[in-house]
């Protein structure tokens, strides 16, 4: 299975995500505060895929997939936005950084295994 890097701020939505990518989906997940964390850490782990919170402190999801876009040793890992929030200027932006998708929350557990499935077979 994969190697999953979520960068989310909030605790219990951090660990929804590890149980649901890890537990449910079989992956490998790494956890992290921030953006700023995640950038570091994509360029120790080079994970498969990296989730990001739009909105964090210290650096921003769209702050850390410009920086991860822009350093040549993470700049192909795809990347996946999650928010509260789905308005598409929001989502343009996401994407004009160098996401691969955005999802908005909530999301069922099953349903975002699912699409993480479908992107990781699209890149991979």
């Amino acid at each position: 299975m994969a190697h999953i890097l979520v960068a989310e701020d909030e605790r219990d939505i951090r660990e929804l995500l590890n149980i649901t990518l890890s537990v449910i989906g079989g992956h490998t997940v790494t956890l992290v505060n921030d953006g700023e964390e995640a950038v570091r850490a994509a360029g120790e782990l080079s994970p498969d895929l990296i989730l990001l919170d739009m909105r964090m402190p210290r650096m921003t999801g769209l702050e850390a997939c410009r920086a991860l876009k822009a350093q040549p040793g993470t700049a192909s890992i795809p990347v996946v936005f999650l928010s509260g929030r789905g308005l598409d200027d929001e989502v343009q932006s996401g994407l004009d950084a160098g996401a691969l998708a955005f999802i908005v929350k909530p999301f069922a557990p099953d349903e975002l295994v699912s699409e993480i499935e479908q992107l990781l077979a699209r890149v991979g």
